[in-house]
């Protein structure tokens, strides 16, 4: 299992020395990956849960900055040499697939081969509503991007005609640098894990708070599924990190604690089959952020 680390790109402290501090920094770390949010736009007032905090309301006030995701990974390919470039994740019922995957292809290309490609279908129906995009129907959208995007990567002569996309005969170049471009899947309901089953590469989760074992007792729902597909889907995910100076004690479904406690808990995941964390550390403000970073680099026991 190797790790990942979520990147400031929103609130204050989202700028373009913060963002090629912590790519670099990262790399420098040895950190397998950076990953970068994605919000289009943001609603002054939002009434739909937030299913990824404590709590249900949005973490980032909407007076503050929210970089645009695959325009943050394309900057970082040119500072960076190492260290993967992810999406955590793509919500693609705002774009178009041909446009937004022309970006994550040349992204890929000019990274040569660094892009890990998180996608989902969305949550925040206020966020469907601004973009004219069907929030009932997330789910189906989403599927025909997929099935799009399978086609552009393996077809020369593309053609698509489903319930909301519709093209004929199209050269799509670049496709992937190499032979694959990692398909993540996020999203944490049974219809996520099938569609990670159906067309994904990983399933690619994130959970405020589960158990290593919770987490592969969903995971065998999507091999289950994959393998009905003639496909294997491997684990990734997210998961939120409070690093403190002393000893706590410890809760099976969270990882808080010291560099050595979290780096412990961590362990416990490589144990049911994830192959990747990305880590959101916690802190609220960038400094204190950057401080747990760096103190679970030196005492994790991982990089």
């Amino acid at each position: 299992m190797d790790l990942g680390v979520f990147l400031p790109v929103s609130g204050r402290a989202a700028s373009r020395a913060t963002l090629t501090e912590s790519a670099q920094r990262a790399e420098e770390l040895g950190f397998a990956a950076v990953w970068a949010a994605d919000r289009v736009v943001m609603p002054w007032s939002i009434e739909t849960p937030y299913p990824y905090a404590d709590g249900s309301a949005f973490i980032v006030p909407p007076d503050r900055p929210f970089l645009e995701c695959l325009s943050v990974l394309a900057f970082l390919a040119g500072v960076t040499q190492r260290i993967r470039l992810g999406a955590s994740v793509v919500v693609m019922n705002f774009r178009h697939p041909l446009h937004w995957f022309r970006q994550a292809t040349s992204i890929d290309r000019l990274s040569e081969g660094r892009l890990i490609l998180g996608v989902g279908v969305g949550w925040m129906e206020e966020e469907f509503a601004a973009m004219g995009a069907p929030y009932a129907e997330r789910g189906r959208v989403g599927n025909e991007q997929l099935e799009v995007i399978h086609r552009l990567l393996s077809e020369d002569h593309v053609s698509y005609h489903g319930d909301f996309y519709h093209f004929e005969d199209i050269a799509f170049y670049p496709k992937a640098h190499g032979e694959k471009l990692p398909l993540w899947v996020g999203g944490e309901g049974r219809r996520a894990r099938h569609r990670a089953a159906r067309y994904g590469d990983a399933w690619f989760p994130y959970f405020v708070r589960i158990t290593p074992e919770e987490l592969a007792r969903r995971y065998e729902e999507v091999k289950r599924a994959a393998s009905g597909h003639g496909r294997e889907v491997s684990l990734a995910c997210c998961l939120p990190v409070e690093i403190t100076d002393t000893e706590v004690p410890q809760e099976p479904d969270r990882l808080r604690g010291t560099p050595a406690q979290v780096g412990a808990a961590l362990r416990r995941f490589e144990d049911v089959g994830v192959t990747h964390v990305a880590l959101q550390f916690m802190a609220p403000r960038y400094p204190d952020r950057v401080s747990q970073v760096e103190a679970f680099a030196a005492g994790g026991g991982w990089l």
